[in-house]
């Protein structure tokens, strides 16, 4: 059991990273967990986590490679560990960071599972639209393609974010940061059917304010709409292993393999690094590599 003044010391720098950068739950969630498990393991020791040393973080590090973490995982860790130690630094309740002199392990890229565009096409057309659900899926497996959003942008849009005769929707990305994404003809079109034909028999007289509610008028979790999209995978009998990144993933790839410019893609994307967004020339070049192998003569 977690000591009751660690709990409060990571409670009150989680308060601070959600006030002062505006993280998602998700992000906020893995920090309160790294923080707890390394936690958990001093108070074992009789020690709390303020004061750690740098030997109980190697060895901590180090048994969680022996249970099979991996170098990103590893990465991800000792990243929260030195947000939260040089946060107590600054408010003055250490004079020491654990976490000085140990070097991050090197991290390759993963890259992203690249879907074809006729993979795209049948899991688009997988949901049944005679049905009102089937009708709702499809409208949010267009849009999430033609835009681009994470999926967590996606289930919280509201009705008031939908410009259609602008053919955009506002979005509100990590930080907290707005951004105009456009739509396409496509995703517009099954937006207004969606709109005229479907969501007043979803919300059935309430007032709802989430722009795809499920059929007890809340807003759909991040669980729910992947197994959706495993669900329609399967359906479209498309084997690979998808992410819930899957189609955002697709959408930078095939602009990308179609002559978009990376900086555009990167405004779509709401990334604020390019070297965030470059990840995805590696994704189209390999994937110009094996189209060259495949059908070239000398490939």
């Amino acid at each position: 059991m977690l000591l009751e003044q660690d709990q409060s010391d990571i409670e009150a720098f989680i308060d601070v990273l959600w006030m002062e950068r505006g993280l998602s739950e998700n992000t906020l969630t893995a920090y309160r967990s790294d923080l707890v498990s390394f936690a958990m393991v001093l108070n074992k020791k009789q020690q709390n986590i303020m004061a750690a040393r740098r030997e109980d973080l190697l060895d901590y590090l180090a048994s969680r490679a022996s249970q099979g973490a991996h170098a990103r995982t590893t990465a991800r860790i000792l990243s929260t560990m030195r947000r939260f130690f040089q946060y107590q630094i600054r408010q003055g309740h250490i004079s020491e960071d654990p976490c000085a002199r140990i070097d991050a392990p090197k991290v390759t890229p993963a890259l992203p599972k690249l879907m074809t565009e006729d993979e795209v096409d049948a899991l688009l057309e997988a949901p049944d639209t005679e049905q009102v659900l089937g009708m709702r899926d499809r409208t949010m497996l267009e849009i999430l393609y033609a835009s681009g959003l994470r999926v967590t942008e996606l289930i919280s849009l509201e009705v008031s974010n939908i410009n259609l005769q602008q053919g955009v929707v506002r979005v509100t990305g990590k930080g907290g940061k707005e951004r105009l994404v456009p739509l396409g003809e496509e995703a517009v079109n099954w937006l207004e059917r969606y709109m005229s034909e479907a969501r007043n028999e979803l919300i059935n007289g309430r007032l709802v304010d989430a722009l795809f509610p499920t059929r007890r008028g809340s807003a759909m979790s991040r669980q729910a709409f992947w197994q959706l999209i495993k669900r329609y995978a399967k359906k479209a009998n498309i084997l690979k292993e998808l992410s819930p990144h899957t189609l955002r993933h697709a959408f930078a790839t095939h602009l990308l393999n179609h002559g978009a410019d990376l900086r555009v893609v990167q405004l779509l994307l709401g990334h604020s690094s390019l070297s965030t967004t470059q990840i995805y020339t590696h994704v189209a070049r390999e994937r110009l590599k094996s189209l060259h192998a495949a059908h070239h003569p000398r490939g």
